[in-house]
C-alpha cells in the first residue's frame, strides 16, 4: 500500500494536479507500464483527494505533519504577485503568460516607476487579497468585460458577495499561515477552505512565501522515504 501511495506522490509532488490511477490489474508483481495496461478500470485522482486521504490517516504520518514548515522545507520563498493598482484585465493577462491559476495581491509602493501590469516579487510586501480564475468561472462575456477596467482587490471584494459565495455564512478570508505554523495545520486549512495553496506570511502579515499542494506532498513523500532508508 505504502508503495503505491509513493507512486501516486511522486507524479503529484512534480506539480500534476490529476492523474489517472488503475484501480486494479489482472497480473500480480507488476508496475509502471504493465501495471497500467493490465489494468481493467481507472479513477481520476487529483492532489486534493490525495490530501484529503492523507488528512484521515493523519496518525499514521503525525511524526511529519506535526513539524513546522520551516523546519519541513515546505515553503515557496519565489512568490509572484499582483498589486492593489492592476487592473483585472492586466491581472488574467498576466496569469495567463505564467500559467499561474491564482495569485496574492500586495499593498503598492510608493515607488513611481513600478509596473502594476507586470506581476512583482511579492515577498515582504503586505499580503491583502487573492485573485484566483476560479473567481472568473462562470462569468458571461459581457459582465467579465465591464469588470476588466476594475482593480483586481475591487473585483475580489465584488465578487466575494456574488453567488458564488451565497451559501457562505461568511465572507471569503485569506487563508493562511505562519513559517513556524505545523504542516497540519496547512493541511486542515487547504482541505476544509478547498484552496490549492496557502499564502505564508509573518507576524505582520507581510507575505513570505507559499505552501502549495504539490509542496505538501513532495515534504510528506521526502519524509517518508528518508524513514523508509532509515529501517
Amino acid at each position: 500500500m505504502r508503495c503505491s501511495m509513493l507512486d501516486c506522490m511522486e507524479v503529484f509532488s512534480k506539480g500534476i494536479h490529476r492523474a489517472l490511477v488503475p484501480l486494479d490489474s489482472h497480473m500480480a508483481n507488476t508496475s509502471g507500464v504493465e501495471l497500467v495496461e493490465s489494468a481493467s478500470s481507472y479513477r481520476m485522482l487529483t492532489q486534493m483527494d490525495l490530501l484529503r486521504f492523507l488528512k484521515e490517516h493523519e496518525s499514521d504520518i503525525e511524526g511529519i505533519i506535526s513539524r513546522p514548515l520551516s523546519e519541513l522545507g515546505a515553503v515557496t520563498e519565489n512568490v509572484y504577485a499582483i498589486t492593489d493598482r492592476t487592473k483585472v484585465i492586466e491581472a488574467i493577462k498576466c496569469m495567463r503568460a505564467t500559467m499561474l491559476n491564482a495569485v496574492p495581491i500586495v499593498t503598492a509602493s510608493n515607488a513611481h516607476e513600478e509596473d502594476h501590469k507586470q506581476l512583482i516579487n511579492g515577498r515582504g510586501r503586505k499580503l491583502i487579497g487573492t485573485f484566483s480564475s476560479t473567481d472568473l468561472r462562470g462569468s458571461l462575456l459581457a459582465t467579465l468585460q465591464s469588470w476588466l477596467p476594475l482593480s483586481a482587490l475591487d473585483f475580489t471584494e465584488y465578487v466575494s458577495k456574488g453567488p458564488l459565495y451565497a451559501s457562505s455564512d461568511s465572507p471569503r478570508q485569506l487563508v493562511t499561515c505562519l513559517p513556524e505554523s505545523s504542516l497540519t495545520e496547512v493541511i486542515d486549512k487547504a482541505v476544509t477552505k478547498h484552496v490549492h495553496r496557502v499564502w505564508v506570511v509573518d507576524q505582520q502579515g507581510l507575505l513570505v512565501g507559499l505552501v502549495s499542494l504539490t509542496d505538501i506532498i513532495r515534504v510528506i513523500r521526502l519524509s517518508l522515504q528518508s524513514e523508509s532508508r532509515m529501517m
